[in-house]
Protein backbone atom coordinates (compact mmCIF):
# COMPACT_ATOMS: atom_id res chain seq x y z
CA UNK A 1 0.00 0.00 0.00
CA UNK A 2 1.46 3.35 -1.01
CA UNK A 3 2.02 6.05 1.59
CA UNK A 4 -0.66 8.69 1.61
CA UNK A 5 0.45 12.26 1.09
CA UNK A 6 -1.38 15.25 2.48
CA UNK A 7 -2.57 17.81 -0.05
CA UNK A 8 -0.38 20.88 -0.48
CA UNK A 9 -2.01 23.96 1.01
CA UNK A 10 -2.38 26.75 -1.52
CA UNK A 11 -1.35 30.19 -0.36
CA UNK A 12 -1.87 33.45 -2.12
CA UNK A 13 1.45 35.11 -3.02
CA UNK A 14 2.35 38.09 -0.84
CA UNK A 15 3.08 40.19 -3.93
CA UNK A 16 1.44 40.08 -7.33
CA UNK A 17 3.41 38.96 -10.39
CA UNK A 18 3.47 42.59 -11.57
CA UNK A 19 4.91 43.77 -8.23
CA UNK A 20 7.51 40.99 -8.24
CA UNK A 21 8.54 41.91 -11.78
CA UNK A 22 8.87 45.57 -10.78
CA UNK A 23 11.03 44.64 -7.78
CA UNK A 24 13.34 42.61 -9.98
CA UNK A 25 13.96 45.70 -12.09
CA UNK A 26 15.13 47.77 -9.11
CA UNK A 27 18.88 47.79 -8.78
CA UNK A 28 20.40 46.31 -5.60
CA UNK A 29 21.65 49.65 -4.30
CA UNK A 30 18.12 51.11 -4.36
CA UNK A 31 16.76 48.05 -2.58
CA UNK A 32 19.50 48.48 0.00
CA UNK A 33 18.48 52.11 0.55
CA UNK A 34 14.84 51.07 0.94
CA UNK A 35 15.81 48.42 3.49
CA UNK A 36 18.01 50.89 5.37
CA UNK A 37 15.19 53.45 5.48
CA UNK A 38 12.75 50.84 6.79
CA UNK A 39 15.17 49.94 9.57
CA UNK A 40 15.85 53.60 10.38
CA UNK A 41 12.12 54.34 10.54
CA UNK A 42 11.59 51.37 12.86
CA UNK A 43 14.25 52.74 15.22
CA UNK A 44 12.75 56.23 14.96
CA UNK A 45 9.17 55.16 15.73
CA UNK A 46 9.99 52.67 18.51
CA UNK A 47 10.38 55.23 21.36
CA UNK A 48 6.95 56.67 20.46
CA UNK A 49 5.41 53.23 20.87
CA UNK A 50 7.11 52.89 24.25
CA UNK A 51 5.86 56.38 25.19
CA UNK A 52 2.31 55.22 24.52
CA UNK A 53 2.93 52.14 26.66
CA UNK A 54 4.12 54.35 29.54
CA UNK A 55 1.04 56.60 29.43
CA UNK A 56 -1.37 53.67 29.13
CA UNK A 57 0.28 52.05 32.14
CA UNK A 58 -0.24 55.24 34.15
CA UNK A 59 -3.89 55.51 33.13
CA UNK A 60 -4.48 51.80 33.80
CA UNK A 61 -3.06 52.19 37.32
CA UNK A 62 -5.46 55.07 38.01
CA UNK A 63 -8.33 53.06 36.57
CA UNK A 64 -7.64 50.04 38.78
CA UNK A 65 -7.23 52.23 41.85
CA UNK A 66 -10.55 53.98 41.17
CA UNK A 67 -12.26 50.59 40.89
CA UNK A 68 -11.23 49.70 44.44
CA UNK A 69 -13.06 52.47 46.25
CA UNK A 70 -15.50 54.19 43.90
CA UNK A 71 -17.12 54.03 40.51
CA UNK A 72 -14.56 54.32 37.77
CA UNK A 73 -14.57 57.67 35.91
CA UNK A 74 -12.56 56.15 33.02
CA UNK A 75 -14.79 54.39 30.51
CA UNK A 76 -12.08 53.22 28.12
CA UNK A 77 -8.58 53.93 26.80
CA UNK A 78 -7.28 53.78 23.24
CA UNK A 79 -4.07 54.73 21.48
CA UNK A 80 -2.68 55.36 18.01
CA UNK A 81 0.74 55.61 16.42
CA UNK A 82 1.00 57.64 13.22
CA UNK A 83 1.96 55.63 10.15
CA UNK A 84 4.84 56.62 7.87
CA UNK A 85 2.28 57.85 5.32
CA UNK A 86 0.49 59.99 7.91
CA UNK A 87 3.79 61.48 9.08
CA UNK A 88 4.74 62.23 5.48
CA UNK A 89 1.44 64.06 4.92
CA UNK A 90 2.02 66.17 8.03
CA UNK A 91 5.57 66.99 6.89
CA UNK A 92 4.10 68.41 3.69
CA UNK A 93 1.37 70.39 5.53
CA UNK A 94 3.84 71.89 8.03
CA UNK A 95 6.63 72.46 5.50
CA UNK A 96 8.93 70.44 7.74
CA UNK A 97 12.36 69.29 6.61
CA UNK A 98 12.13 65.54 5.76
CA UNK A 99 14.67 64.36 8.31
CA UNK A 100 14.13 62.38 11.51
CA UNK A 101 15.67 65.14 13.66
CA UNK A 102 13.38 67.78 12.14
CA UNK A 103 10.35 65.53 12.53
CA UNK A 104 11.14 65.02 16.23
CA UNK A 105 11.27 68.78 16.73
CA UNK A 106 8.24 69.74 14.64
CA UNK A 107 5.68 66.95 15.01
CA UNK A 108 4.55 66.26 18.56
CA UNK A 109 1.46 64.10 17.98
CA UNK A 110 3.07 61.00 16.46
CA UNK A 111 2.07 59.08 19.60
CA UNK A 112 -1.43 59.55 20.97
CA UNK A 113 -3.53 58.25 23.86
CA UNK A 114 -7.26 58.88 24.21
CA UNK A 115 -9.12 58.59 27.51
CA UNK A 116 -12.91 58.55 27.50
CA UNK A 117 -14.81 59.47 30.67
CA UNK A 118 -18.47 59.48 31.59
CA UNK A 119 -18.86 63.09 32.70
CA UNK A 120 -17.26 66.46 32.00
CA UNK A 121 -16.13 66.84 35.62
CA UNK A 122 -14.40 63.45 35.36
CA UNK A 123 -12.55 64.63 32.24
CA UNK A 124 -10.89 67.47 34.16
CA UNK A 125 -10.35 65.31 37.23
CA UNK A 126 -8.55 62.51 35.35
CA UNK A 127 -6.63 65.03 33.26
CA UNK A 128 -5.34 66.78 36.39
CA UNK A 129 -4.35 63.52 38.08
CA UNK A 130 -2.42 62.37 35.04
CA UNK A 131 -0.66 65.58 34.04
CA UNK A 132 0.37 66.39 37.62
CA UNK A 133 2.53 63.25 37.88
CA UNK A 134 6.11 64.29 38.55
CA UNK A 135 7.79 62.39 35.74
CA UNK A 136 5.56 63.96 33.09
CA UNK A 137 6.41 67.33 31.62
CA UNK A 138 3.45 69.22 30.17
CA UNK A 139 4.43 71.02 26.96
CA UNK A 140 1.08 72.32 25.78
CA UNK A 141 -2.59 72.26 26.81
CA UNK A 142 -5.58 73.00 24.57
CA UNK A 143 -9.00 73.06 26.20
CA UNK A 144 -11.50 72.53 23.39
CA UNK A 145 -14.24 71.85 25.94
CA UNK A 146 -14.39 75.38 27.32
CA UNK A 147 -13.43 76.79 23.89
CA UNK A 148 -14.77 74.40 21.21
CA UNK A 149 -13.59 74.45 17.62
CA UNK A 150 -15.94 76.21 15.16
CA UNK A 151 -17.25 72.87 13.89
CA UNK A 152 -18.30 71.87 17.43
CA UNK A 153 -15.35 69.61 18.28
CA UNK A 154 -14.76 69.26 22.02
CA UNK A 155 -11.94 67.54 23.87
CA UNK A 156 -9.20 68.31 26.37
CA UNK A 157 -5.74 67.97 24.79
CA UNK A 158 -2.22 67.99 26.16
CA UNK A 159 1.21 67.29 24.76
CA UNK A 160 3.35 65.74 27.49
CA UNK A 161 6.89 64.41 27.57
CA UNK A 162 7.31 61.02 29.20
CA UNK A 163 10.72 59.45 29.96
CA UNK A 164 11.39 56.22 28.09
CA UNK A 165 14.32 54.16 29.35
CA UNK A 166 16.25 52.55 26.51
CA UNK A 167 19.52 50.60 26.52
CA UNK A 168 21.39 53.67 25.30
CA UNK A 169 19.84 56.04 27.82
CA UNK A 170 16.66 57.91 28.69
CA UNK A 171 14.66 59.57 25.91
CA UNK A 172 11.95 62.20 26.53
CA UNK A 173 9.10 61.24 24.18
CA UNK A 174 6.18 63.58 23.38
CA UNK A 175 2.75 61.98 23.58
CA UNK A 176 -0.57 63.66 22.80
CA UNK A 177 -3.24 62.94 25.41
CA UNK A 178 -6.91 63.52 24.62
CA UNK A 179 -9.56 63.29 27.33
CA UNK A 180 -13.24 63.58 26.45
CA UNK A 181 -16.70 62.33 27.39
CA UNK A 182 -18.52 59.45 25.72
CA UNK A 183 -20.77 61.92 23.87
CA UNK A 184 -17.78 63.96 22.63
CA UNK A 185 -15.99 60.79 21.54
CA UNK A 186 -19.02 59.50 19.62
CA UNK A 187 -19.36 62.82 17.79
CA UNK A 188 -15.63 63.01 16.99
CA UNK A 189 -15.63 59.46 15.64
CA UNK A 190 -18.54 60.22 13.31
CA UNK A 191 -16.97 63.49 12.17
CA UNK A 192 -13.69 61.71 11.35
CA UNK A 193 -15.49 59.07 9.29
CA UNK A 194 -17.41 61.70 7.32
CA UNK A 195 -14.30 63.76 6.58
CA UNK A 196 -12.46 60.61 5.52
CA UNK A 197 -15.28 59.53 3.22
CA UNK A 198 -15.40 62.92 1.49
CA UNK A 199 -11.61 63.41 1.58
CA UNK A 200 -12.07 66.63 3.56
CA UNK A 201 -14.54 68.18 1.11
CA UNK A 202 -17.71 67.66 3.16
CA UNK A 203 -21.00 68.99 1.71
CA UNK A 204 -22.43 72.04 3.47
CA UNK A 205 -25.58 70.25 4.60
CA UNK A 206 -23.55 67.58 6.38
CA UNK A 207 -21.37 70.21 8.05
CA UNK A 208 -24.52 71.91 9.30
CA UNK A 209 -25.92 68.63 10.63
CA UNK A 210 -22.59 67.82 12.29
CA UNK A 211 -22.63 71.15 14.11
CA UNK A 212 -26.22 70.49 15.24
CA UNK A 213 -25.15 67.06 16.47
CA UNK A 214 -22.28 68.68 18.41
CA UNK A 215 -24.79 71.00 20.10
CA UNK A 216 -26.97 68.00 20.96
CA UNK A 217 -23.97 66.16 22.44
CA UNK A 218 -23.20 69.26 24.52
CA UNK A 219 -26.77 69.38 25.85
CA UNK A 220 -26.54 65.70 26.75
CA UNK A 221 -23.27 66.24 28.61
CA UNK A 222 -24.78 69.15 30.56
CA UNK A 223 -27.86 67.10 31.52
CA UNK A 224 -25.83 64.06 32.53
CA UNK A 225 -23.41 66.20 34.54
CA UNK A 226 -26.31 67.77 36.44
CA UNK A 227 -27.73 64.32 37.22
CA UNK A 228 -24.29 63.13 38.23
CA UNK A 229 -23.81 66.00 40.69
CA UNK A 230 -27.30 65.58 42.16
CA UNK A 231 -26.79 61.87 42.81
CA UNK A 232 -23.33 62.44 44.29
CA UNK A 233 -24.74 65.09 46.62
CA UNK A 234 -27.50 62.74 47.77
CA UNK A 235 -25.02 59.91 48.29
CA UNK A 236 -22.68 62.15 50.28
CA UNK A 237 -25.50 63.20 52.61
CA UNK A 238 -26.61 59.59 53.07
CA UNK A 239 -30.13 60.36 51.88
CA UNK A 240 -32.46 57.53 50.92
CA UNK A 241 -34.69 57.08 47.93
CA UNK A 242 -38.42 56.45 48.03
CA UNK A 243 -37.88 52.71 48.60
CA UNK A 244 -35.80 53.33 51.69
CA UNK A 245 -32.52 52.29 50.13
CA UNK A 246 -29.39 54.40 49.88
CA UNK A 247 -29.08 56.46 46.69
CA UNK A 248 -26.81 54.78 44.20
CA UNK A 249 -23.71 56.74 43.25
CA UNK A 250 -23.12 57.36 39.55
Amino acid sequence: MSEETSPVEYREPILSEQALAALQQIDPSTLGEMRAFRESFARFIMPYKFGIDEIITKVSILREEFALHENNPIEHISSRLKSAESIEQKIVRKGCEPSFDAIRESITDIAGVRIVCGFVSDVYRVFEMLTSQQDLRVLKIKDYISDPKPNGYKSLHAIVEVPVFLSEGTVAVPVEIQVRTVAMDFWASLEHKIYYKYDGDVPANLLRDLKNAADTAHDLDVTMENLHQQVRAQSASGSTDSTGGLAIAI
